[in-house]
């Protein structure tokens, strides 16, 4: 292979794209001693900025709510985002590149946006659990070929 066409995998940038923190019920929820029950939601997207780079995000969403009443104790919802420049790698491998690899790269800094939000916000930290992204990437796939009808075509 030429030089040129040797794959390229380079993280250009991390950043934090969004950033919400709600205390909805402050500064009384401080005051109630119950324990809140902790909801996490992750969500990736990957997207084509220009010719070779990509953006990709993990959007975390962090909700604590009582369970007398619904009331939330907080919520934190927070996109860590990158941006990666990736070449010269065959179509069907990037896929599985941007939603596995590139977010196996991004979550520990978005677990740490998450537990730092929650700190400041006076709360005990919320330490998110590993992420299998691999198993969601073919869990989504799964879903994905279960969704699309098959088409029979007659032999004849």
């Amino acid at each position: 292979m030429e030089q040129n066409e040797q794959p390229v995998f380079k993280i250009e940038k991390l950043y934090v794209k969004d950033l919400s923190l709600e205390v909805p019920n402050a500064p009384a929820i401080f005051l109630d001693p119950a324990s809140p029950a902790v909801n996490v939601e992750l969500a990736t997207q990957a997207t084509a900025i220009g010719e070779g780079f990509f953006e990709v995000t993990i959007t975390v969403t962090v909700t604590a709510k009582l369970a007398e009443g619904d009331k939330v104790v907080f919520l934190v919802e927070a996109a860590q985002s990158g941006i990666f420049q990736i070449r010269n790698i065959p179509a069907e491998e990037l896929e599985p590149i941007l939603m596995i690899g590139c977010a196996n790269i991004l979550f520990p800094y978005a677990r740490e946006t998450v537990s730092d939000a929650i700190t400041r916000a006076g709360f005990q930290p919320v330490l998110l659990a590993p992420v299998n992204f691999e198993g969601m990437y073919e869990a989504r796939q799964q879903e994905l070929a279960a969704q699309t009808p098959s088409i029979e075509v007659p032999i004849q």
